[in-house]
């Protein structure tokens, strides 16, 4: 005899599994272990489902059952009285199960598991498998199961699958009507009183930094659905995480619900004798009372909630420090050049007390400034160790109103907590409450996880090397992240294969570990503390130590230091290049974001970090047009406030020229030049390139012209061309010869680079001139010789600005069949041909390579012939 069960108190999801695994096993019989859920018990009673033909565990012959099949459980002390089979030495057992698994699993010989919202879901699958038909019936149970399973497939434990059931299920004529009347009633007046009792009894406990809600209900009979009430008030009251305790007849029963995976309710209820998910569990306990009941829960949340976040997890490092014996101006000095409003001081490897910018800057007004630290530092402060939770960093900042926590162990500074980072986490809490189970992992959520986007966005091969970069970092006790222009092109998903890694830790000691992990070489640069890892299969990284850069004087080159994410991420230009995603693995794609980049992505803003950013770096002016114009984003009005300013204040013009050319470079290599000069000029900025620069409507156009023939010039695919300078041409077109001279050592261009400027410019205006009216009664070969002095992208400049069809068409001929110009025989050739070398062997050459263009000589012999008849034709005696 085969037997199909499930677990007592069984809910629709166990029914649902017991009628899938019947289709599975047509000889089976149905038996549930005990009880069931009050709605089961009803559907089972008032509905057409005596199809089923249940059977109860009294009316089993135990000696006959040779195969036990379980749905929706795979442990002993879930199935009653039927837990006697399996001492059964020759029983055969199959399982089905879609809960996490336990030490004290049933190991079946046929053993299907997975992590779907529903148990019924696997069993669908398999039956979709097989091929094997539903009746509307039976379709109606299963999804009954799916739906009260996933919540209406709002729980976060619904997978694809699911769904994808479902919508078989409604192929085979499932009756949704059914459904809701079924899982969608009023409460009976037993359940409303039960209700006020968990609502009144409601009492929060902090375990390890972590609220959970548990509420106790009472009743002399015994009603049914609690699920259903605690889903009910978990929704009204906006918990993350609640388990009600319920003492009915002489047990008590358990349900627990949780939103977040520090609170693994379905662990938690296993110890207690139950089981279940991390989001949804349930535990009956006999002989037991209440507060016994409630002690061991306790105990074991206090033994298995671990919080996500602690202090480790949200300091930073390395901390700035002064000596408690250096003057206040010292102090004074290192708060304001580091942007940071307090610092530990220190005595030898000793924290001795905390100063503040606020104090430092009141002392220098009362010209203390020259007195010690020690002086005036705060002394009376706690610390936190890397291992206390968030719970413990909220009492020292909010209970204990200090601002700044220095995280200590074992005596040593290992970092920081300041009051912001605190509140970020604070702002995810309450984002969390006030959203409940809306999806409050949007653009804006701090700590949002992209390892699923870079699963998604990336290649397995970069996956495989930042994987091997993380572990390497947690075997150096590093942090190491991924930052800047890749971060912000993933969420944009915009491909970037320019990856640049940040060490919080020695980059440059980190970048040799890794070359030697994957016999790479590198390339160090110690005075910025970065390195390139290049890989044999010529794959790049780029790694920098966490640094803090800053300005001695407006446009000046930065001075750097070490320092920790937070700074590094600060120095950089605009918001939307400030994320950063962990590689580590306790944290491995975790998207940081200190400066709120996610929002100005969502918004399409382009915004600074701070007032001064253009001060210290008046070239960030043109890269914020440049941003704008890539990603067709705005410029914030307060940054725009900012570019004008910079410009009214004149610090534009102390820009070196090199780095002008390096900006002006990148802005001519962008896919549209021609929208970024055009708002260089609505800003007013061109003049600080060169004065006599413009982007009028007629330039406009011509790079309208210049982006056609360049598309054009890629899909001929006849070789690499260089970008920048082919734009460059077109920039300067209406400038003066003498203009682009002086411009060219304006921006400190190499000689090489200037020289071809140059010409080209020089060279494209005098073939323009001759082509002029005369292309139409020009030869070939003479169009082609002017066109040979040209570089490449001269010639190409020179197709985008010509005026008449004529002139396009005989340029795109040359540049398309150039290289089949080239005559058959060479100067050997005519020698053995019997001439010999003088004015006329020249001349020869220069004929035949004419007649190839005029003549479309397309052989080796019709140039032969060709060479006869001209030598016959000059008189040459061979």
């Amino acid at each position: 005899m085969k037997v199909i069960t499930t677990h007592y108190n069984a809910d629709f999801d166990a029914l649902s599994s017991m009628v899938a695994a019947k289709k599975l096993y047509p000889d089976a019989l149905l038996v549930f272990p005990g009880s069931q859920e009050k709605s089961v018990r009803d559907f089972l009673i008032h509905s057409t489902a005596y199809f089923l033909d249940i059977a109860k565990p009294k009316e089993l012959d135990y000696d006959a059952v040779d195969t036990l099949i379980l749905v929706d459980t795979k442990q002993r002390k879930r199935i009653g009285e039927l837990a006697r089979l399996l001492d059964n030495k020759n029983l055969t057992v199959h399982v089905y199960d879609h809960h996490p698994p336990a030490e004290d699993d049933i190991k079946g010989e046929v053993h299907v598991t997975g992590s779907t919202g529903a148990c019924v879901t696997m069993l669908i699958a398999l039956l979709r498998e097989k091929d094997i038909d539903l009746s509307p019936e039976e379709a109606t149970i299963m999804m009954l199961g799916i739906y009260e399973e996933t919540g209406s497939f709002q729980y976060p434990s619904t997978t694809k699958e699911d769904f994808d059931a479902a919508s078989f299920l409604l192929s085979k004529g499932a009756n949704v009507n059914i459904v809701s009347e079924i899982l969608v009633k009023e409460l009976s007046p037993e359940q409303v009183y039960l209700l006020r009792d968990l609502i009144e009894a409601a009492t929060v406990y902090n375990v390890n930094g972590i609220d959970v809600v548990i509420t106790e209900g009472s009743s002399e009979d015994y009603i049914g659905d609690l699920a259903v009430l605690v889903q009910k008030f978990r929704d009204m009251e906006n918990l993350n995480a609640v388990i009600a305790l319920f003492r009915m007849d002489d047990r008590i029963y358990v349900i627990g619900r949780s939103r977040i995976p520090e609170v693994d309710v379905g662990h938690v209820l296993t110890l207690l004798g139950g089981g279940g998910h991390k989001e949804a569990a349930s535990a009956t306990v006999k002989e037991s009372t209440m507060e016994e009941t409630k002690t061991k829960l306790l105990q074991y949340l206090n033994q298995y909630v671990k919080p996500l976040w602690q202090a480790r997890d949200i300091m930073f490092f390395p901390v700035k420090t002064v000596d408690q014996d250096a003057p206040i101006s010292e102090a004074k000095t290192i708060l304001t050049k580091y942007n940071i409003n307090a610092m530990p001081v220190t005595s030898g490897d000793a924290i001795a007390g905390i100063i503040s910018r606020q104090i430092a800057e009141k002392a220098a007004f009362h010209k203390l400034e020259n007195l010690p630290v020690k002086e005036y530092m705060f002394t009376e402060f706690s610390v936190a160790a890397p291992e206390d939770s968030i719970q413990r960093v909220k009492e020292i900042i909010i209970g204990g109103n200090q601002r700044f926590v220095p995280v200590v162990k074992e005596g040593i500074l290992e970092g920081a907590i300041t009051r912001t980072d605190l509140l970020r986490i604070l702002e995810d809490e309450i984002r969390k409450t006030i959203l409940g189970k809306m999806d409050y992992h949007d653009i804006y959520e701090k700590r949002r996880n992209v390892k699923k986007l870079m699963e998604e966005r990336l290649s397995r091969e970069v996956l495989d090397k930042l994987s091997a970069i993380g572990n390497l970092a947690d075997e150096m006790n590093y942090h190491a992240y991924l930052v800047g222009g890749f971060v912000r092109d993933l969420l944009l998903r915009i491909a970037n294969y320019d990856i640049d890694i940040v060490v919080e830790g020695d980059g440059i000691r980190f970048a040799d570990a890794l070359a030697r992990l994957v016999n790479a070489k590198v390339r160090t640069h110690k005075e910025f503390g970065t390195a390139k890892v290049i890989y044999p299969n010529g794959f790049s990284v780029d790694i920098a130590t966490a640094r803090l850069e800053y300005y001695k004087a407006p446009a000046a080159l930065p001075i750097v230091e070490h320092s920790s994410l937070k700074l590094d991420l600060y120095r950089r230009d605009f918001t939307i290049n400030t994320l950063a995603i962990s590689l580590n693995k306790n944290t491995k794609g975790e998207l940081i974001d200190f400066f709120g980049a996610q929002r100005d992505i969502k918004e399409k803003a382009i915004r600074v970090l701070h007032s001064l950013s253009f001060v210290e770096d008046p070239t960030r002016v043109f890269r914020a047009v440049r941003f704008e114009r890539r990603f067709g984003f705005q410029i914030g009005k307060f940054t725009l406030n900012l570019v004008k300013n910079t410009i009214r204040m004149g610090f534009l013009s102390r820009i070196k020229g090199s780095r002008m050319w390096s900006e002006l470079a990148l802005i001519l290599a962008e896919e549209n030049p021609g929208a970024v000069l055009k708002r260089l000029q609505e800003l007013d900025l061109l003049k600080f390139i060169y004065p006599q620069l413009a982007f009028d409507a007629e330039k406009e156009k011509l790079f309208r012209e210049m982006d056609t023939v360049l598309k054009w010039y890629i899909l001929l695919y006849k070789g690499k061309l260089n970008q920048t300078f082919y734009y460059l041409l077109g920039f300067v077109d209406h400038v003066g010869l003498k203009d682009v001279g002086e411009l060219a050592g304006k921006l400190e261009l190499s000689e090489t680079m200037r020289n071809k400027l140059e010409n080209d410019v020089d060279k494209t205006r005098k073939v323009m001139a001759k082509f002029g009216a005369a292309i139409r009664t020009m030869k070939k070969s003479e169009i082609y010789r002017e066109l040979e002095i040209l570089s490449l992208e001269a010639r190409l400049f020179t197709m985008a600005k010509a005026q008449s069809d004529d002139m396009k068409k005989a340029i795109s001929n040359f540049i398309t069949y150039a290289d089949t110009f080239k005559p058959f025989l060479s100067g050997k050739n005519l020698k053995q041909m019997g001439v010999k070398e003088g004015p006329v062997f020249g001349e020869i050459l220069d004929a035949l390579k004419d007649a190839k263009i005029d003549l479309a000589l397309t052989t080796r012999e019709q140039e032969i012939a060709f060479v006869h008849q001209y030598i016959h034709e000059r008189g040459v005696q061979p």
